[in-house]
């Protein structure tokens, strides 16, 4: 991964509101809206999460523009509503940035 990629997805989560956020749309919405057993996997309608989080439509609407401008949120249209997740690859990337590096035997 990139040098410039990880500074986005990290600025992108460094704001405490596209965090709570992220983190919703990770855990799949609500408790009350998931689907047993899902964690996310299926995403949650952007609706079901905005009465959670501590700041209106409009700032939520450009959270989420730039959560997905740093490829960790996808969208989809169903209807009226918009159904988020988290971006298939988001998290693995950051796995592997984040974990030590392998060490290689001296030969």
């Amino acid at each position: 991964m990139s040098e410039s990629r990880l500074a986005a997805i990290f600025k992108a989560l460094s704001n405490p509101n596209r965090l709570q956020l992220f983190e919703e749309i990770r855990a799949g919405g609500p408790a009350a809206f998931r689907e047993p057993g899902t964690r996310g996997l299926g995403g949650c309608l952007l609706q079901h999460i905005m009465d959670g989080l501590s700041v209106g439509a409009p700032t939520v609407s450009h959270h989420l523009k730039e959560l997905v401008q740093a490829g960790l949120v996808e969208t989809e249209r169903e209807g009226k509503h918009l159904r988020c997740r988290v971006a298939p690859t988001a998290l693995e990337s950051l796995r592997r940035f984040l974990e030590p590096p392998q060490e290689t035997p001296d030969t």
